[in-house]
């Protein structure tokens, strides 16, 4: 399977000044369109621009780093993705590694513009356009068009230049874990400005290989090596120091904990603008590799009900389980499923703030993006050998005996709990998802 998916821009993303008027055009590649009309995704005024130009540099800052990869596997930079629609534009990113999620909700009110077209594309966040955001000053003015104008975008002698790109397929398998521990995690923190900049004075210093703890001591919060009660386990504690550079700018901090502690997400607010920042188990482990969407892929969905929930949620731009069940009669069991699904495929996000999923279109085919679970491929190769034999089944235990390389493997699943005897779920416990065996399982009782 290939690492990288390759696309082409036919031009680069500017700033283009105007007198006193500041325009950033955003460039865009898609495979899928819904409406080929519309010169743009976006076009209008942007309220706070100095506080948009200090998110999206600290959000290519986060791109542009890593936790795990050696320098050689750095080559390459990666562009944000950026989706506007339900009257806001989010731009999305995650580190090299995979271990850190980012992302900037621009909500309505600080928009003032036309949303031409719902859709996503990916941002070729260029050096030059890196420099142009730096320039932009507190008093500045600057008009956001995603996606291209129709006079284009042009370099040295109005020409197009044709720039490829490589996207990670890890990013899109990143996508649907994030969301899923997003909609897993409960508020357990607010913090004012001076609260949080006093935790981030306290912050320990070079790189930090033990986990450490958000804790309150009074009402001041503080980072402790040690666990206590109701603390936030926080693993890659240095990662943090990315969000520094907004710090100074921000109202508020909110911080989210997955309910087993699997991810951490601390959500800046300034005025209109929200930075979103998630932060995986440990540093060493990136959300493309957690498989907690891979209980969703067990049940086969029909194409059919993945097409409709994809229209369905594109012309709404958001999505909640719940109502649709109630709306559409449908049986949650296969709601759920179908979500699990759509967020695999990296077409849905979820809003902390809202509690519901929001839509994005990813700008490629979806018969590239939905094989991308090698423990489902390797699970269906089990069943298809015949190696996945059921020893007893019951409602709510299942025993099962599964073939492996010189030994068999020992499954055992009781009401939502399953366990294994392999290698993986010895040294997992089930915490980066379920094992091809323990799948297997479940998708032969499933039929």
């Amino acid at each position: 399977m290939e690492d990288t998916l390759i696309y082409n821009y036919s031009g680069a993303s500017s700033l283009v000044r105007t007198g006193a008027l500041e325009e950033l055009f955003l460039a865009k590649y898609n495979e899928v369109y819904k409406n080929t009309d519309a010169p743009c995704f976006f076009w209008g005024n942007v309220g706070q621009p100095f506080i948009l130009a200090r998110c999206l540099i600290t959000l290519s800052n986060i791109v542009k780093s890593s936790f795990n990869l050696s320098p050689l596997q750095m080559a390459h930079l990666k562009d944000p993705i950026v989706t506007a629609g339900n009257g806001r534009v989010r731009f999305e990113g995650f580190s090299h590694c995979a271990g850190v999620y980012a992302r900037v909700d621009v909500l309505p009110d600080g928009l003032d513009g036309e949303f031409l077209q719902n859709g996503t594309t990916n941002v070729d966040f260029n050096q030059p356009m890196i420099n142009a955001l730096g320039s932009i000053r507190p008093n500045g003015k600057i008009m956001l068009s995603v996606g291209q104008k129709e006079v284009g975008i042009y370099q040295e002698e109005n020409k197009i230049i044709e720039r490829k790109v490589p996207l990670p397929v890890k990013w899109i398998k990143g996508l649907g874990t994030v969301q899923v521990y997003l909609s897993e995690s409960v508020k357990r923190h607010t913090f004012n400005r001076i609260q949080t900049q006093q935790l981030f004075r306290g912050m320990p210093k070079g790189v930090v290989k033990s986990d450490y703890y958000l804790i309150l001591r009074g009402n001041k919060p503080i980072f402790s090596p040690v666990q206590s009660t109701d603390s936030v386990c926080i693993g890659g504690i240095h990662r943090l120091r990315l969000l520094e550079p907004l710090l100074p700018y921000i109202d508020s901090m909110q911080v989210f904990a997955h309910a087993n502690m699997q991810s951490v997400t601390w959500q800046l607010s300034m005025g209109n603008i929200r930075f979103s920042f998630s932060l995986s188990r440990e540093c060493w482990r990136g959300f493309s590799g957690e498989g907690a969407v891979l209980d969703s892929l067990i049940s086969d969905v029909p194409d059919e009900w993945i097409d409709a929930l994809d229209k369905y949620a594109y012309a709404n731009q958001s999505f909640n389980p719940a109502t649709l069940v109630l709306e559409e009669n449908i049986s949650f069991d296969k709601v759920e499923n179908s979500t699990g699904r759509l967020a695999t495929m990296g077409l849905l996000g979820y809003d902390l703030d809202d509690s519901e999923f929001f839509y994005r279109r990813l700008p490629f085919k979806l018969s590239r993006i939905i094989g991308l679970n090698p423990r489902i491929k390797d699970a269906e190769r089990l069943i298809e050998d015949g190696k996945v034999e059921i020893l007893n089944h019951h409602k709510t235990r299942t025993e099962a005996r599964v073939k492996g390389t010189g030994v068999h493997h020992t499954v055992i699943i009781e009401n939502e709990r399953a366990r294994c005897t392999c290698e993986w779920f010895s040294k997992y416990q089930g915490e980066r998802g379920p094992c091809k065996h323990v799948l297997a399982v479940k998708k032969l009782v499933n039929a």
